[in-house]
């Protein structure tokens, strides 16, 4: 385990990474089903634009692009939905220019100085270039993929819409190209040197999308105060992973740069409508239950996370990683135990719809965050009566005991 991982998220550092071999999924449609072994899969099909500028020279090819995201991001996509959503679509037969140079699009890496006129008028003019080539409506989403360096552009990546533009159902109105076509899902916009965590970070806003209080489903799960921090882009972005740490690709996309990232929370799954309801142990306020948790990744299980109401709006996670799957890529292994509170929306202002409980404050960056036998055993929640206890592991399950505190 490195002493000092080398971070990226929203923006921050880059490379290209080690590629994934799962085999490609490609649809006709905007959204299907195929069939993927086990069960079902709902293809979701992105349009992937090649986007040049007259000032930026780059040696990346179409295969290249093909492969990122028909085969890497699908098979993390597959892994993280248990086989219910799978990626797919074209990209662009030639890499299209822009009207203007990357100075007139690049922008702040710092998500709340970006100049968002930058942004809409970088997607409007691809949109546009590509209008009488492409029928938008067989799309799920839309991707912009520059021939430009992170230095160049500004950001690694970001989404546009439901993001940096907002997400209110009006900004999808400008969201169309000069015959009228419209942009379905979301646009997302990465330079070349995107890590697969970034890809997926990004994708999960669109695939997320808004709920009926014009709300994103999936946001960042990093404090985009602390982003906005003056300072190195690396170090200051370390500092804003309060909530979540390296335990979900929404907070940071990687743990380690040159390996892929790890899988995401039992939180972020629920939102994106991926972890059955069956599948969660539901234990009321009061309530005594010892329950078997099995590894989040192993989709075959009985329980795969706890929820424990505290009230109308919130409640406690808890969930099993294990080194297994995209998670052998986490900084540790054991149980995490998270406070969600669904009245919060974005992470600002030191909220946050979903924070650890850190068993280990001792260990920065929320590296000894896992609960395990031996180590940190047991929380208590004086305030709500509510104790959680690890009583033992088995093979890569634990017991877990759920019941009232008394002192």
């Amino acid at each position: 385990m490195p002493k000092f991982p080398v971070l990226f998220c929203a923006g921050i550092i880059f490379s290209v990474f080690a590629l994934l071999t799962a085999p490609a999924v490609f649809a006709e449609n905007k959204s299907e089903t195929i069939k993927t072994g086990r069960q079902a899969c709902i293809v979701k099909k992105g349009l992937i634009i090649l986007v040049e500028f007259p000032d930026t020279k780059h040696a990346v090819e179409r295969r290249f692009v093909h492969k990122r995201f028909f085969r890497e991001l699908n098979s993390y996509v597959q892994e993280m939905s248990y086989d219910k959503v799978c990626i797919g679509g074209d990209v662009t037969e030639k890499w299209y220019k822009m009207p203007h140079p990357i100075s007139h699009y690049n922008i702040s890496p710092r998500n709340l100085e970006v100049d968002k006129s930058r942004v809409s008028n970088l997607i409007l003019d691809a949109i546009n270039t590509v209008d009488k080539d492409v029928d938008f409506s067989k799309y799920s989403f839309v991707v912009l993929f520059l021939g430009a360096k992170r230095e160049e552009y500004g950001m690694v990546g970001l989404c546009g819409y439901p993001g940096m533009l907002g997400w209110s159902s009006d900004i999808k109105d400008i969201l169309k190209t000069k015959s009228g076509q419209a942009i379905n899902g979301g646009v997302a916009i990465y330079s070349y040197q995107a890590h697969l965590g970034t890809l997926f970070h990004d994708i999960a806003h669109i695939l997320g999308g808004v709920n009926g209080g014009g709300k994103r489903r999936v946001p960042c799960l990093y404090d985009h105060d602390l982003q906005a921090k003056p300072g190195p882009l690396w170090e200051v972005f370390v500092e804003s992973t309060v909530n979540m740490g390296f335990w979900d690709v929404m907070s940071c996309h990687f743990y380690t740069r040159d390996l892929p990232p790890p899988g995401i929370s039992s939180w972020t799954r629920i939102r994106l409508g991926w972890l059955d309801e069956s599948k969660i142990k539901v234990v009321k306020h009061g309530e005594t239950k010892e329950i078997i948790l099995s590894p989040l990744e192993d989709g075959s299980s009985e329980v795969l996370a706890i929820k424990i109401p505290v009230s109308d709006t919130t409640y406690y996670l808890i969930e099993n990683r294990q080194h297994t799957g995209f998670d052998n890529n986490l900084p540790d292994n054991g149980i995490l135990i998270m406070y969600a509170d669904d009245r919060v929306a974005e992470c600002r202002q030191g909220k946050s719809p979903v924070k650890l409980v850190n068993a280990d404050p001792s260990v920065p960056r929320l590296e000894g965050a896992a609960f395990d036998i031996g180590e940190k055993e047991s929380f208590i929640d004086e305030k709500n009566r509510l104790k959680i206890q690890i009583m033992e592991k088995i093979g890569n399950s634990y017991k877990i005991f759920i019941g009232p505190y008394e002192k």
